[in-house]
């Protein structure tokens, strides 16, 4: 499938900013499943200073300075990209978890060991004993990992409630797992802690998410949104998503954009301004289809 994205943030400053720096990761991720057509930034007031780098994680990213007074800052990511996942794995054929975890602890291979950098706890992404308790009952030993990764995906979405009002970008695992509510940011946070605490690896994945309206109604414009998965790792095999919010193994409806340990590690955009006062930000994401 191909699609067609347009991400677009504004920030409107009460007061000028005289001076602003800025690192975004808004550049859709090559892979075997996702290529890239196109892949346009446009910045206004115009920048500058800007580069592009790739980071530890090997996401695309932008930095870039404006030295001029603003009040309104505006990014606007337009990207082409072309998505085939071809079939789903065999999630029964998936070696045992307990031997994938034993396996990091002692390969040596650079797949394995770039993995093993997965099993480490991120900031708000820490296990509790509560929560260690309910993650292994979906952990038999000998039991295929993707198997029990995919029953683990399917009880957040079951056990947890859809909630925009009830948490914000800081808030840890822990306050999630109490009050079993969040967004895809939690789920995902949540589903890594989960793998944490039986010492695999699990990785945050942004993207977004092809939304199709009900039916008879018009989709509307900047409804979209950017959307949190969870990747983990089968060695000899590769990276295989899933998504909690949804409760699903990824379509070729979702687009990867960056991976980390965290949200943290791929905020689509942030930095360091110098005045401003209080700020309003305003985003608008458009995912569709394209011929």
């Amino acid at each position: 499938m191909k699609l067609g994205i347009v991400h677009r943030t504004t920030y409107a400053y009460a007061d000028a900013v005289s001076t602003s720096h800025h690192e975004g990761r808004l550049a859709p991720r090559d892979s075997d499943q996702q290529r890239t057509h196109s892949h346009e930034i446009v910045i206004g007031p115009i920048p500058t200073a800007r580069r592009e780098r790739f980071d530890f994680f090997g996401n695309r990213t932008l930095h870039f300075s404006i030295r001029e007074p603003h009040r309104i800052l505006e990014v606007v990511a337009t990207s082409i990209v072309e998505i085939n996942r071809g079939r789903a794995p065999d999630l029964a054929a998936s070696p045992a978890w307990n031997e994938v975890r034993d396996r990091l602890r002692q390969d040596r291979r650079r797949d394995v060991l770039d993995a093993y950098a997965f099993t480490f706890e991120p900031p708000l992404a820490k296990p509790t004993a509560a929560l260690v308790d309910w993650a292994a009952r979906s952990f038999a030993p000998g039991r295929p990992l993707l198997e029990a990764t995919r029953e683990l995906t399917h009880r957040i979405h079951s056990e947890f409630t859809y909630d925009p009002e009830s948490t914000d970008v800081t808030t840890p695992v822990a306050e999630v797992f109490r009050r079993r509510r969040g967004v895809c940011q939690d789920f995902a946070h949540l589903q890594i802690a989960a793998m944490h605490a039986m010492g695999l690896p699990a990785r945050y994945v942004s993207g977004y998410l092809l939304t199709r309206p009900p039916p008879g109604r018009v989709k509307l414009i900047g409804a979209d949104a950017s959307h949190a998965r969870v990747g983990t790792f089968v060695p000899d095999f590769g990276w295989v998503d899933f998504d909690p919010t949804n409760d699903i193994l990824p379509s070729d409806e979702h687009v990867t954009i960056a991976h980390g340990r965290a949200f943290s590690d791929v905020t689509p955009l942030n930095g360091v301004i110098l005045g401003g006062g209080k700020h309003e930000v305003r985003v608008a994401v458009d995912v569709d289809p394209l011929p």
